[in-house]
């Protein structure tokens, strides 16, 4: 388990970060970008569940699970599978944690409303709150695809597919907490014009 009595160590007053395996990396490193990223859809969705704890438990509790496993993410990224034996086993993202989020897409996507347009991210609080976490965690994603064509580095495919599904998730939920697709924002091509 993590154990953090001190929180300041001054190691990365320098401008770097430990990686999960102690090698020292920049801070606007991808690698290190990626992971931050994948803490800052975190966050997001941290926020979110300000506003589903009371009216949608069932999509916070999926939120809860979804946040946990991000940590596991961020631990996958923080420690890059090199060929090199460790002395310990990573933490790595799994097929079962993918396959769950695509459950809770199909219960919640059940319910929704058929699309006639893409939707403006809004509506109540909750799904404003959960669209902004989607464009965070495509961010992540985006970040990881990139990471993964840097040569000699290396990204979990299990972590790709996972990230993406919970930006997947993440506009469903939005959907479901805007009274099943009833309270979207679509968007009018033109509208202003």
């Amino acid at each position: 388990m993590v154990k953090l009595n001190k929180i300041y160590t001054r190691t990365g007053d320098d401008g770097t970060t430990g990686l999960g395996t102690g090698e020292r990396r920049l801070k606007s490193d991808l690698r290190v970008d990626a992971y931050g990223t994948v803490d800052e859809a975190n966050a997001c969705i941290g926020m979110a569940r300000v506003h589903t704890a009371a009216n949608h438990p069932a999509i916070d509790a999926m939120l809860s699970r979804i946040q946990n496993d991000l940590f596991d993410l961020g631990a996958d990224l923080a420690v890059p599978d090199d060929g090199k034996p460790l002395d310990y086993e990573p933490l790595r993202i799994v097929a079962a944690q993918t396959d769950r989020v695509e459950k809770d897409i199909d219960l919640l996507n059940k319910d929704l409303q058929p699309l006639k347009s893409f939707v403006l991210n809004g509506g109540t609080p909750a799904a404003a709150a959960l669209h902004l976490a989607r464009t965070v965690a495509r961010r992540a994603e985006r970040l990881m695809v990139a990471l993964a064509q840097d040569p000699g580095e290396h990204v979990n495919r299990e972590g790709l597919k996972y990230i993406n599904r919970v930006s997947d998730f993440l506009f469903v939920a939005a959907r479901a907490v805007n009274d099943n697709g009833n309270a979207d924002v679509l968007w009018v091509p033109g509208k202003n014009r």
